[in-house]
């Protein structure tokens, strides 16, 4: 929580910064690859602070998040072997990613959207679609729906719901999720039965 609270104070001096919106493409670009803290902590405060920018600040996280899954994928595809050990004890364990490897190359895309989705690091899975050698079309459309899904949904809750936003986020995240995961899991069922 301390971590939030500076993130917090930090977001509060940033608001009204000329980098706002390069900070904001910056912060998500290393939440996707190199630092797990939801990115929520600073984009509802910021959202709520500049509403008049909120879809430009949706889309520039959603951006900067779509750079670092192609930086990830990279790595997987390009530099795995090198450091695929290291980035594998970091964010999960061999096994994990053993069934992780085979889900990527079995549902890929229904994979991946997931993964981008709910609160599970996005690392393992553009690592393993890099690893496998997944589309990279399929992988990028799975990407940027999940990461638009989570930014632009962010994005209306604080337009409808202004002020209350960070109370209405805390109190009914975990149902969002559930219901998100739930949405995304029988669509991916349907996928498989058509």
């Amino acid at each position: 929580m301390a971590i939030q609270k500076k993130l917090k104070n930090k977001t509060r001096q940033f608001i009204d910064s000329k980098h706002m919106l390069s900070g904001i493409t910056t912060a998500s670009f290393l939440e996707s690859t190199i630092v797990p803290i939801p990115l929520e902590a600073v984009l509802v405060p910021l959202m709520q602070a500049r509403r008049d920018k909120l879809w430009l600040i949706a889309l520039m996280a959603t951006v900067g998040c779509i750079v670092g899954a192609l930086f990830g994928y990279a790595l997987g595809y390009y530099l795995f072997d090198a450091v695929g050990d290291w980035i594998i004890s970091t964010f999960s364990n061999p096994e994990q990613f053993e069934i992780i490897k085979q889900k990527m190359q079995n549902q890929g895309f229904w994979f991946v959207l997931t993964l981008g989705i709910v609160p599970i690091p996005f690392q393992i899975a553009m690592l393993a679609a890099g690893a496998t050698k997944y589309s990279l079309t399929l992988f990028l459309i799975a990407a940027i729906i999940a990461r638009a899904i989570r930014y632009f949904g962010l994005a209306i809750l604080v337009y409808y719901a202004g002020d209350k936003a960070e109370y209405m986020l805390r109190k009914h995240k975990v149902k969002a999720l559930i219901i998100l995961t739930v949405t995304v899991l029988l669509a991916w069922g349907f996928s498989n039965i058509f």
